[in-house]
């Protein structure tokens, strides 16, 4: 067993220090009583240990990461998934749109690559608790990670929006972002959104944390209240911008009276879930164009996905027990079925719906607790990437079918990983 292996098994060493935690949220980057806020609402969002990943496997996702990222540059790729996605998809505002999640089951020397988020959470919930780690017996020393990583990831975000706003052909700095998202105050990672937003005043932005519907076209630009909006963060899941809800954002978009990030488009191009089915079948890659070296690590670490039809229904329900069946354009687990447990009911709607058909990655196991009464917990890796390089990576403990946050001693986990030689 490697020390990795050992350590995932074996460490109970509590490695979060939750004064420490309250100070990055409350004092450094956040505001007063964000910790409380976050201790009533999300008290299973942090877990206290970290999740050890080898060197290796961090090598390898960011293979992945990169291999995605060539794929959907190519003009093949593009002509295809754009032509099956919302209409708005087919935009192009200039800017790529901000950072991707790469969610990734790592179970041995098994890796997989299960889904890619253009929205994904938790970036700078993450980057906090790595502000509060401490390293409790000499292995995890070279571990912790350092306050200058953080930084530089915190500061890679920011350069990020900014790269947007230049890239939509826009001079200077955006005066005011809207953190945008459906009923914002009530959401889970609402605490995250004033992360953002301080992040933004630190660079000399004004921000406002908005639900669409307080937004408005008005005289070519879009507007919340009395302040014209320049740039939004959009954290909706109405990944297409389709219901009437959001349609003062959808008319923003196309006209490109402010910068929206991320957007239709980006979705089209990575996270829409058929997606999966093309960069898992090496002869689709093929007939798009993708050469040997990238579609090696794809065939290597993408479970094959198959989009489910009346056509192959039977099939796919005969072979059910070793699948995991997901919404196209879902997102957080909602609506996601394991195979297993499915009924004849679920399995109609799923045929009627619009699902993808997945191989079944097993998540790996983290040990929390103490060694007299070890509690196995999954877990999941999730890389942040920007055009193809990796800026992060973070883990999220559960029990369950999928990640939850309502398992004890589970939530956001720092990864761990062997020092560079």
């Amino acid at each position: 067993m490697s020390m990795i292996e050992r350590l995932n098994r074996d460490c109970f060493c509590v490695s979060l220090d939750r004064r420490a935690l309250a100070h990055a949220l409350e004092s450094e980057l956040g505001q007063p009583g964000l910790y409380t806020l976050i201790q009533h609402r999300n008290p299973h969002m942090f877990s206290a240990q970290p999740v050890f990943v080898a060197t290796r496997h961090i090598a390898r996702m960011r293979d992945v990461v990169q291999a995605v990222e060539r794929v959907a540059s190519l003009p093949r790729f593009e002509q295809t998934v754009l032509a099956r996605a919302p209409a708005a998809a087919r935009h192009d505002p200039g800017n790529r749109g901000i950072f991707l999640g790469f969610d990734f089951h790592l179970e041995g020397e098994s890796l997989h690559l299960i889904e890619v988020n253009t929205n994904p959470g938790g970036a700078l919930l993450s980057a906090v608790l790595a502000r509060a780690q401490r390293a409790c017996c000499e292995e995890m020393q070279a571990m912790v990670p350092s306050a200058e990583s953080v930084d530089a990831f915190e500061a890679d975000i920011m350069a990020m929006f900014l790269r947007e706003w230049r890239q939509a052909g826009r001079r200077g700095e955006p005066q005011c972002i809207a953190i945008v998202d459906s009923e914002p105050t009530s959401q889970y990672l609402y605490a995250e959104f004033l992360l953002f937003a301080r992040l933004f005043e630190r660079a000399g932005i004004d921000v406002v944390i908005s639900d669409p519907a307080a937004l408005r076209m008005e005289g070519s630009r879009l507007w919340h209240r009395d302040k014209i909006i320049d740039m939004v963060y959009n954290r909706l899941t109405d990944f297409g911008l389709e219901t009437q809800a959001h349609a003062a954002l959808r008319h923003a978009w196309s006209e490109n009276a402010a910068v929206i990030t991320p957007h239709p488009r980006a979705h089209a191009l990575y996270a829409d879930k058929r997606n999966l089915a093309l960069l898992s079948d090496v002869e689709s890659l093929r007939t798009l164009g993708v050469d040997s070296d990238t579609s090696r690590p794809l065939a290597a670490h993408v479970p094959r996905t198959q989009i489910v039809s009346a056509q192959n229904a039977e099939e796919l329900w005969a072979q059910r027990r070793g699948l995991f069946f997901k919404p196209w354009a879902g997102y957080g687990s909602r609506a996601a079925y394991r195979g297993a447990k499915l009924t004849k009911g679920v399995w109609s709607d799923i045929v009627r719906g619009q699902y993808v058909a997945q191989a079944l990655s097993p998540p790996g196991e983290r040990n929390i607790g103490d060694a007299n009464a070890p509690q196995p917990l999954k877990f999941d890796l999730r890389a942040y990437a920007d055009a193809g390089h990796v800026l992060w990576f973070s883990a999220r403990l559960y029990q369950g079918q999928t990640t939850n946050f309502r398992t004890p001693g589970g939530g956001f986990a720092p990864v761990y990983t062997e020092p560079a030689p």
